[in-house]
């Protein structure tokens, strides 16, 4: 879903797209307001209300995942579908990259080698475009932010989403009411069907996120990182073949550096998994294997003999 999500924005044309950044989070917390309500799941918001700390940091959070979902909207509609699956495709990279300015994490040398390839990318793709590729840029960064905080806050999917939505509800609302009184809303302007297309938008925004929220639940961790690697390809492929954007040669070479750094990134998360799995066996079967031999330690000859 949100890989085919770049057939969708155009549809809602005429309307600007900060009329639909301001539609996607009115309606986003409609649809969440329900599937909570659904649930029965509002439990959260009186501890959470008395977290001024927390409510900071779903506010930044709120902030920057506005910034990412009107940048992403505005360079599909604007035809810049393939340099905004670039960014989610260096997305792993900039986190990476975070971890280890600002959290001090530890690099094995392939993810340092990872790094290394994807700068090398950008500044391929920048010398190819002949600016930097500041879409892809913003968005990588600005989801690594967003995911950044959504850790520290440690809510779950459902309930970090409405607490971001109802953050952006007044504001979008405003803006909506502004612009209708103005006489420049598309809502309403462009007959039903306009208007149920720009209403599910809360749809669009809310049900992968549910889907993922119940995969991650039961798919490994691992599987479930290279699936998210679907989402770019596909907006990669739609960006070429659907939308026929250009692809000059510096653009596929910029593109497969990215690629190589993916690949490298996944072949060292795959094979520190397996290890990781390798010796957590062993040290259960340790484990057991002292717990068998404690009691015969714990009792004298004859009635170890006798049992």
């Amino acid at each position: 879903m949100w890989g085919l999500v770049p057939l969708y924005w155009p549809l809602l044309q005429p309307a600007t797209a900060v009329e639909i950044l301001a539609h996607r989070m009115v309606w986003s917390l409609a649809v969440v307001a329900l599937a909570l309500l659904a649930l029965r799941r509002w439990g959260w918001i009186p501890g959470l209300l008395r977290q001024p700390r927390k409510l900071g940091m779903i506010t930044v959070a709120a902030a920057v995942i506005t910034v990412n979902w009107g940048l992403y909207i505005w360079s599909v509609n604007a035809g810049h579908v393939v340099e905004a699956s670039l960014g989610y495709f260096i997305n792993p990279l900039v986190t990476i990259a975070m971890g280890v300015l600002l959290l001090k994490e530890r690099l094995r040398p392939a993810q340092w080698a990872a790094v290394g390839i994807g700068l090398t990318a950008v500044l391929v793709l920048a010398f190819g475009y002949g600016r930097p590729p500041w879409i892809s840029l913003v968005l990588a960064f600005s989801f690594a932010v967003y995911g950044l905080v959504k850790k520290k806050v440690d809510l779950g999917g459902l309930e970090s989403l409405a607490a971001e939505t109802a953050i952006q509800f007044l504001p979008a609302l405003a803006y909506l009411l502004w612009l209708g009184s103005s006489g420049s809303l598309a809502f309403g302007a462009h007959g039903a069907e306009h208007m149920a297309l720009l209403a599910s938008a809360g749809l669009v925004t809310a049900l992968p996120l549910v889907c993922f929220g119940a995969a991650a639940i039961r798919v490994p961790l691992s599987t479930l990182g290279l699936l998210q690697y679907l989402a770019p390809v596909f907006q990669f492929l739609l960006g070429v073949v659907y939308f026929r954007e250009a692809m000059p040669p510096e653009r596929w070479a910029g593109f497969g550096l990215v690629w190589l750094a993916l690949t490298v990134l996944t072949w060292d998360a795959l094979r520190t998994a397996r290890r990781t799995r390798a010796q957590a066996l062993r040290l259960a079967a340790e484990a057991a294997a002292s717990g068998r031999e404690a009691p015969s330690e714990r009792v004298p000859a004859t009635a170890a003999e006798r049992h």
